[in-house]
């Protein structure tokens, strides 16, 4: 089994940044994909950013672009999604994502098997 444990969420004001944390705990030598989603109040789940692990193969949002960052510590089974310049429209909850499947970055929520409780972001203008 896996546990996925998101930190770093907060009340910020628009144009600062925030550094969100997943750490995991379990079989974390059979994560292979870690991805970071949001969900706003309405919504469903939608796709922010992945990383494959070894770091190879990263996608973004394109909302998340040029702003956003996803990085991972292998050694520290601990996957990051560094946010900058924030917006109003960032405010969401923030869950991040592992699978042992798969050789891209998918944007799909189907593809993960494992899921974090999540962390409240809130972003105020």
């Amino acid at each position: 089994q896996v546990q996925l444990v998101e930190s770093g969420g907060g009340l910020v004001q628009a144009g600062d940044s925030l550094r969100l944390s997943c750490a995991a705990s379990g079989q974390t030598f059979s994560l292979y994909t870690v991805a970071w989603f949001r969900q706003a109040p309405g919504e469903g789940r939608e796709f922010v950013a992945g990383m494959n692990w070894r770091g190879s193969t990263t996608d973004y949002a394109d909302s998340a672009k040029g702003r956003f960052t996803v990085s991972r510590e292998n050694a520290r089974n601990t996957a990051y999604l560094q946010m900058n310049s924030l917006i109003s429209e960032d405010t969401a909850v923030y869950y991040c994502a592992a699978s042992p499947y798969g050789t891209e970055v998918s944007r799909d929520t189907t593809t993960y098997t494992y899921w974090g409780q999540g962390t409240q972001v809130t972003v105020s203008s």
